[in-house]
């Protein structure tokens, strides 16, 4: 869904620098919408070999994994501007995505 989101929108999507199966890493994000209330980071599943590399004007990002030095690497959320449209990259349902049920609740809050 969020790289269907990304694509539709405009988007790039591209190959991950890395592919992410089972995998976890600390997503970084807004504090806003289903994130509101979340640790920042917290530590999330992912599944994935494709990414969006570029957004278009209408979705703002709102969760990222970082490099080492603190430079967003990857994109993990993004929602739009005006529209009732959210994505994530990582998997909130796994077990092993921490906050997961909190992401859920703040989604269905909204």
């Amino acid at each position: 869904g969020h790289q269907s989101i990304g694509q539709a929108f405009g988007g790039k999507i591209v190959h991950a620098r890395q592919i992410m199966h089972g995998k976890t890493s600390n997503i970084y994000h807004t504090g806003t919408g289903i994130f509101k209330g979340i640790p920042n980071p917290f530590e999330a599943t992912r599944y994935h070999s494709l990414v969006i590399e570029r957004v278009p004007d209408c979705l703002e990002i709102t969760a990222w994994t970082q490099t080492p030095n603190g430079d967003m690497e990857e994109i993990m959320g993004v929602q739009h501007k005006t529209l009732a449209v959210i994505g994530v990259q990582f998997h909130p349902e796994s077990i092993l995505t921490q906050q997961g049920h909190a992401l859920l609740k703040n989604f269905l809050d909204l």
